[in-house]
């Protein structure tokens, strides 16, 4: 698999059939069916197999091979929604069917529904002939859930079956720098540098490391050297927009962000980010559409909940603000600024008491901070 975003838009070309379970002779417009379905699928005809298998699947209701054939047409039309209970029916027919638990893991991870694909994935990972596929699979879904240590073993373990593959080095390095887990970073970016160090991969992770030691220019050079090579490449423009945001090249970054999201639409940095933009343009309903978008993916992005709370206080809408910032708040209990905010939501509602609380609240997380700020200088 690729990296996060592009995984989303490869994983329907994953899918296989599942073998069907010994049942009677199908008669011959059954057969005729199915032979046109199968044709249909592997030429890429996928609205003419649909339309096959569904023919088949009235003939057959309970047919593993039929249901998931049928998904995988739907699927490959971007219909995961009607693909799903198919590949959930066909594995209550036969539980723990390796091809129907691996498609059906894919169809969640294509929807987004990641706490359902990970189950289905450990599974398929544990089996002692456990491939590539079914072992990345899994790593990338627990990094879409933000259980960093856990996806970079797992990355780890698709690595070793396929050391050369830039796409999980790349995804096993953003694991290890999420966690803090330097060392790991630099194993991954050595290995990349190994195979290939004018790729994207290298210049988006050294990027991201400049970023994060606040060598910005250097980063910028990275990224731009990314883009040259792959400027299709998850990351590129978000990499170079999020660097003109704390430039404060407020115009460029937007049109960075919005490079990425025509690309990758469901990326939830950029969507967070140009969000924050248009807030700070005063377009509080555009920015809600992307705080949104952010947290279909990452419920628990707190700088998109806290936007959010932001936006609806701003489109005068105090009581939708209330959710969303503390939801920012059980992820980081000491964020100060949704305390701030989640007061001014409701004062704005007269919950003059529970306003007064927070904004307190607020407060002496500041000072907190500000004191611990104090003894780290005075300690140098």
């Amino acid at each position: 698999m690729r990296s996060l975003s592009t995984c989303v838009l490869l994983a329907a070309a994953l899918a296989v059939a599942a073998p069907g379970k010994a049942r009677q002779a199908p008669s011959a417009d059954l057969r005729l069916w199915l032979a046109q379905g199968s044709l249909a699928l592997a030429r890429g005809d996928n609205a003419a197999a649909e339309q096959s298998f569904r023919k088949a699947l009235a003939s057959d209701p309970n047919s593993v091979e039929i249901l998931n054939n049928l998904a995988i047409a739907l699927a490959r039309q971007g219909r995961e929604s009607q693909a799903i209970p198919l590949y959930e029916h066909a594995l209550k027919i036969s539980p723990g069917d390796p091809a129907t638990t691996r498609n059906l893991g894919i169809a969640y991870f294509r929807a987004q529904q990641y706490a359902k694909a990970w189950p289905l994935f450990r599974s398929l990972s544990a089996a002692p002939d456990a491939d590539f596929q079914a072992i990345d699979l899994a790593g990338l879904t627990l990094f879409a859930l933000d259980r960093y240590p856990e996806a970079a073993r797992y990355l780890a373990r698709a690595s070793l079956l396929r050391p050369s593959d830039l796409p999980t080095l790349y995804m096993l390095g953003k694991a290890d720098l999420r966690d803090k887990d330097y060392p790991g970073v630099t194993a991954a970016f050595a290995k990349i540098m190994s195979i290939k160090p004018d790729s994207a991969e290298a210049h988006v992770m050294m990027g991201t490391a400049y970023d994060q030691t606040f060598h910005e220019a250097d980063a910028l050079r990275e990224f731009k050297e990314a883009e040259k090579e792959d400027s299709g490449f998850p990351g590129v423009h978000s990499g170079l927009g999020l660097i003109y945001w704390k430039q404060d090249r407020i115009a460029e970054a937007k049109t960075e962000f919005e490079a990425e999201l025509r690309r990758y639409p469901d990326d939830p940095v950029s969507n967070c980010l140009l969000a924050q933009i248009l807030l700070r343009q005063g377009d509080a309903g555009g920015a809600a559409n992307h705080f949104h978008a952010a947290l279909a993916v990452n419920p628990h992005y707190k700088e998109a909940l806290f936007g959010l709370g932001q936006a609806e206080i701003m489109l005068d809408q105090p009581a939708k603000a209330l959710a969303p910032l503390r939801a920012a708040i059980k992820v980081d209990p000491d964020y100060a600024q949704a305390h701030f905010v989640l007061g001014t939501a409701l004062r704005r509602l007269g919950r003059n008491v529970e306003a007064a609380r927070e904004q307190k609240i607020s407060t002496e997380i500041q000072a907190r901070q500000q004191a611990k700020y104090t003894r780290k200088l005075n300690s140098h």
